[in-house]
């Protein structure tokens, strides 16, 4: 669990850090330019970490429902290859994925205004200054997340439904309320990221608001980044008493 942790954290430090600076910096100075070759960068590494953050949530659950439902079973089926495995695989496919989408979206020509009516380079809101037909790329995008979001959320809510009902069957009340409200606030986490995501890339250009799409990107792009910290590391306990131990360690020191 702490191996899968350590990871969603790298992710999300790198993945608010492609969006949020830039944005930052748009808001404060006024410099809202940006380079071709920088959007292209950007749209890259936002598709490849949000990508990978998406199956690696998966992994995640995966990792929650054994450990409950399948207790004498997890070593066996959770061990270090397998996680490393399941990281090595959520990076390879995200960046595919990534490499894909911003491919094309580099290529095509642009012949209307250069302004992208959004807070960063997201490929859908590029296209709408497209001056070609791009209903093939739709179709392509409307794939990619089902098999990026769809699925994993499907695969989620699945795998915590059979952890709730297993801890329904628990005996100890401290045990479930303890479980529900882990689960509830990993449910609610996931809900606020797939959701937004989907319903974003799942709409045809033709049913697309930009304001719309920029108030549902706060939540994929910086609200859960944000608050992941908060539900699967400092309600913890463990992770709050080895927070507390470095915290009194460096204090040590500097005294």
């Amino acid at each position: 669990m702490y191996f899968l942790l350590s990871q969603l954290s790298f992710i999300d430090l790198n993945y608010i850090s492609t969006i949020v600076p830039k944005m930052v910096s748009n808001y404060l100075f006024g410099n809202k330019a940006i380079s071709f070759i920088a959007c292209g960068v950007q749209s890259f590494f936002f598709l490849s970490l949000g990508g990978a953050e998406t199956l690696l949530l998966t992994s995640m659950a995966y990792d929650r429902y054994v450990a409950i439902c399948f207790p004498l079973h997890y070593p066996n089926r959770i061990s270090r290859r397998v996680c490393v495995l399941m990281i090595t695989g959520s990076w390879i496919m995200g960046s595919i994925n990534s490499c894909a989408h911003t491919t094309y979206a580099l290529h095509i020509p642009y012949c209307r205004s250069r302004a992208i009516n959004h807070f960063f380079c997201d490929v859908p809101a590029m296209l709408t200054l497209a001056c070609m037909d791009t209903w093939v790329y739709e179709y392509t995008v409307f794939v990619s997340t089902t098999l990026f979001l769809v699925l994993p959320f499907v695969i989620i809510a699945c795998s915590y439904g059979h952890v709730l009902l297993a801890v329904y069957l628990m005996r100890s009340a401290e045990g479930r309320k303890r479980a529900y409200s882990t689960c509830s606030a990993h449910l609610t986490v996931v809900t606020f990221y797939y959701v937004p995501f989907a319903y974003t890339y799942l709409r045809p250009r033709s049913l697309r608001s930009p304001a719309e799409d920029k108030a549902l990107a706060v939540f994929y792009t910086v609200l859960t980044p944000m608050l992941n910290p908060i539900i699967y590391s400092l309600r913890n306990k463990e992770v709050m008493g080895a927070l507390r131990r470095v915290i009194q360690r460096i204090c040590s020191v500097n005294m």
